[in-house]
């Protein structure tokens, strides 16, 4: 038999039973076990292709994948070639430390947070050769006939032919959180969205309630999981800020240290005559030296230490330099199912019939809480009438909510176990309620008859509840609990309810002859009293509110990107404060037909994205990317999955979020709370201050040397520094306090800040004056030293000696000018840093040592010196402090006070 192929996928919602049949070559008898045999070997398994799991060996070579690294180990072939061996070893440690600490990090969060894609792999029931049976969901194909029950998982992707009050959860794979009622009998043409498509059932989707039959239309990776799973695979994932700037910074360096090295060799060769080898060997040697070799690992240390802070509030980290790129984001565009709310309805307002509403407090599906009116208890009238709704809404149920132990469990469609927590809010429990009031027939919920009802056996009579859409209920009511009735009142007073964001059942009750309601098929229920509306939400997350706040006051715009209904959207936009008006609003449809240009338009005013698929996700992350914007992007659907990738910096949920979702991201929110993103942005802050400042301390010491050794070489002086003394000072102090700076704590309320442009350079305005100013006063003040020590007749080796320890104290002094860009060094206690205090003294005793440790005197050329020496070159290390505090107080006149508290941002001129 022939089949249909994947060209045919996308209409298959659009065709008429007969049509499926037809095109797929089965019936409803399904297929013959020889024929699945065959289908099987055609169209292969039905799952989705597995990632394959990343190894230590590909983690630690990941490392390596960085253009700094790239120049460092030029730097280590060209040294052992020219027979520096020293260099070489060095340099090839400090690579594969930064290797190490970088590696064992990615892999501790990449083993807590690996994701399965098993979303369609489970059991299926199937026709075959005309009998029912179970089988492996992998071994489902095309034109097999399923049967769907509550509670089963779709096995793959399913054209419906018979439903029976079917209500299918598909808030994973379209985000919208309430269940989509099925029916057969839907007809729609070929841009229906994938929300809408009522007579399909997809792959990884849930049945909540009710029966269903359908033929299996497409399996693997031709259902819409599989092809989202691809699309995740095919997406080519943005940088992340701190890897284009470091690619920047990295082509600067190299610049600047070739000409540097140049330079220093021809001053040696033609201005003091050395030998053209021995001025190779030495340019090659400052290099070296020059170059930031402890840079790879602080950057690395800062991220690491800023992963273990964001696994603290609750933020795993799968990719180390996603932990700066949240911190830059400018836009995040958040799902709205699971992720600003709990995915859990909650019943949260109660209409009775006179129009008296009641507040119901509590979230999700435990039934703690109470219901209020105006913040006070009901009045006993009006407690009677609601505790008679109570008592409707455990009874038309169908759900299970029980307490074991001091947890709750429920199983169900989420609107009954949303009534049912409701209802012990009242005090009624259903078992109780069932004991004094036993069922004896039911009317299920069908979708062309939109109510359900349950009848139960009291002592004389037999009694009626239902629950329903208002105008389907009202039709069947002649009178109400309270005050009159009107059946057009009451309707507007439902639609004022949905306007407001609720999703609105109506329930009543009724009284019927002692023997009704036990016949088959029961009666319609007529004549019925109406009780009230009762009105669910799907809640916001604890904090969601206050996080959106903090977001845009760090200058972080927020849109949400939803499947659900508009006005359910806006709804809970304006319960966030992101949006209040219906212009704000752009749905799917409206998505359609937008050129590029449009739709970077539409982004400049919309906060509220509804009814999106996808795809149309997709386009809007690489719209926001194509206008300039670092985009966040959070979710936990299947659905979400190649937007997470496509995004700067993608964010998964960790606890409801699908695998498919979180193998995408570079960050796990392990609670599932949008809040959450926010603490990890404020990290992420940090953690690029942190590495401002080991770049600053790297940059202006390395700096500092080369004016120190091209001044001397222009005076026709000898070299003021032996290689290895160099290489000492880049190993003893820069080795250890860059590291240290790493730790350090946050400066004030970074949220406060705006975020840094995308395009600026690590080397801004003030990184550059900063470094210029630190270079210039260890260069030119330590070689005036050096100048100063020859002339009083000291001995070339004498006079290195004493400015090695110069340059020494100059870089202590400067570790504490690093700290701030813009705080006074005087009013930063050193007992708030205590790793970097611990650091700097370490580093300083160790050169201590070795100016009297004779294996060291003999290598380094160090030896001790007198307390006359220690004074004055202690005094002339002060001298850097003094310039860097008049910088600062120079920065401060020249701009104003906002612009201070955020100088990388607001300065974006760039060298």
């Amino acid at each position: 038999m022939a089949t249909a192929t994947s060209s045919d996928t996308e209409s298959w919602y659009s065709q008429r039973r007969g049509q499926i049949y037809d095109t797929l070559a089965t019936d409803s008898d399904g297929l013959s076990t020889e024929e699945a045999t065959n289908r099987l070997s055609e169209h292969g398994p039905n799952r989705l292709p597995k990632a394959k799991p990343v190894t230590v060996w590909q983690i630690f070579l990941r490392q390596f994948k960085n253009p700094l690294i790239y120049i460092l180990a030029i730097a280590a072939i060209v040294s052992f070639a020219i027979g520096e061996g020293t260099d070489a070893g060095f340099i090839a440690a400090v690579l594969v430390v930064n290797a190490l600490v970088g590696g064992s990090q990615e892999w501790r969060a990449e083993r807590s947070s690996q994701a399965l894609q098993q979303l369609i792999r489970t059991r299926a029931t199937v026709i075959r050769d005309g009998e029912t049976r179970d089988v492996d969901g992998e071994a489902v194909v095309p034109g097999d006939v399923v049967l769907l029950e509550s509670g089963y998982r779709v096995p793959a992707d399913v054209r419906l032919v018979s439903t029976h009050g079917l209500e299918i959860d598909e808030s994973a794979l379209t985000g919208e959180s309430a269940p989509v009622l099925k029916d057969e009998n839907w007809e729609s043409d070929v841009r229906t969205p994938l929300g809408d498509r009522r007579n399909m059932a997809h792959a990884g989707t849930v049945v909540n309630r009710g029966r269903g039959r359908g033929v299996v239309v497409e399996t693997g990776t031709d259902t819409v999981v599989g092809r989202l799973a691809e699309d995740v695979t095919s997406v080519e994932g943005g940088k992340p800020p701190l890897v284009t700037r470091m690619e920047r910074f990295t082509r600067v360096v190299g610049l600047v240290v070739l000409v540097a090295a140049a330079v220093t060799a021809l001053l040696g060769i033609f201005i003091q005559q050395y030998d053209a080898v021995e001025m190779f060997l030495f340019a090659v040697a400052l290099a070296v030296s020059a170059i930031p070799e402890g840079l790879p690992v602080g950057i690395t240390v800062a991220l690491g230490v800023a992963s273990r802070r964001m696994a603290k509030v609750g933020v795993i980290v799968r990719r180390l330099v996603a932990v700066e790129g949240l911190g830059s984001c400018t836009m995040i565009a958040s799902d709205k199912t699971g992720t600003l709310t709990a995915n859990e309805l909650t019943v949260k307002q109660v209409q009775l019939p006179d129009g008296s509403t009641f507040e119901v407090t509590g979230e999700g599906y435990t039934p703690e809480g109470s219901v209020l009116q105006d913040g006070h208890p009901p009045e006993p009238d009006s407690a009677d009438e609601l505790s008679r709704l109570g008592r409707a809404s455990v009874l038309c149920n169908e759900g299970q909510l029980s307490r074991r132990g001091e947890e709750w469990t429920w199983r169900g469609d989420p609107t009954d176990i949303a009534l049912l927590a409701f209802g012990q809010k009242l005090g009624w429990a259903r078992q109780s309620a069932l004991g004094a009031h036993p069922q004896t027939d039911e009317i299920p919920f069908e979708p062309e008859q939109r109510y359900a009802a349950t009848f139960h056996r009291t002592d004389d009579e037999t009694q009626v509840f239902v629950k329903g859409a208002p105008e389907r209920v009202l039709e069947m009511c002649t009178a109400a609990s309270e005050g009159e009735f009107s059946q057009q009142a009451l309707q507007q007073q439902a639609n004022e309810m949905a306007h407001d964001g609720y999703r609105v059942l109506a329930i009543a009750d009724g009284s019927l002859e002692p023997d009704t309601g036990t016949g088959h098929p029961p009666p319609v229920p007529t004549e019925l009293t109406f009780l009230g509306f009762i009105g669910l939400r799907d809640p916001l997350r604890s904090g969601v509110a206050a996080a959106i706040v903090s977001a845009q006051q760090a200058g972080i715009s927020v849109t949400m990107i939803t499947g659900d209904h508009p006005e359910t959207a806006l709804a809970i936009a304006r319960d966030i404060g992101l949006a209040e008006f219906p212009a704000e609003v752009t749905t799917g449809a409206e998505l359609v037909d937008a050129s590029r240009a449009q739709l970077e338009e539409i982004l400049e005013t919309t906060r509220v994205f509804a009814r999106v698929s996808p795809e149309q996700k997709l386009k809007i992350v690489e719209a926001a990317r194509n206008m300039g914007q670092y985009v966040a992007v959070t979710g936990d659907g299947v659905n979400d999955a190649p937007a997470l990738r496509q995004a700067n910096i993608g964010i998964a949920m960790g606890k409801m979020g699908t695998d498919v979702a979180r193998d995408a991201a570079d960050l796990v929110i392990s609670d599932d709370n949008f809040a959450t993103i926010v603490a990890g942005i404020e990290q992420g802050r940090i953690a690029f201050d942190n590495i401002r400042k080991v770049i600053y301390l790297l940059v202006s010491t390395g700096a500092g040397e080369v004016v120190l050794v091209l001044m001397s070489l222009g005076a026709g002086l000898p070299l003021p520094l032996v290689p290895v003394q160099i290489l000492w000072l880049n190993l003893v102090t820069n080795g250890v306090q860059d590291v240290a700076l790493a730790f350090e704590p946050k400066e004030g309320d970074v949220l406060n800040r705006p975020p840094r442009s995308p395009d600026e350079r690590i080397f801004n305005r003030i990184m550059v004056e900063r470094v210029l100013v630190a270079a210039l006063v260890i260069g030119v003040i330590g070689f005036g030293a050096f100048v100063w020590l020859l002339d009083q007749g000291l001995s070339e080796a004498a006079a290195r000696n004493h400015l090695l320890l110069l340059i020494v104290l100059f870089e202590i002094v400067n570790i504490g000018n690093a700290r701030s860009e813009t705080t006074s060094l005087f009013r930063l206690s050193p007992l708030q840093s205590p790793i970097l205090l611990t650091g700097t003294i370490g580093a300083f005793v160790i050169h201590l040592g070795a100016m009297y440790f004779p294996p060291a005197q003999a290598v380094l050329g160090t030896a001790p010196v007198g307390p006359e020496q220690w004074l004055v070159l202690g005094a002339t290390a002060l001298t850097i402090a003094v310039a860097i505090e008049l910088h600062k107080l120079s920065w401060t006149a020249r701009y104003p006070r906002s612009e201070r508290e955020s100088p990388s941002q607001t300065h974006e001129k760039e060298t």
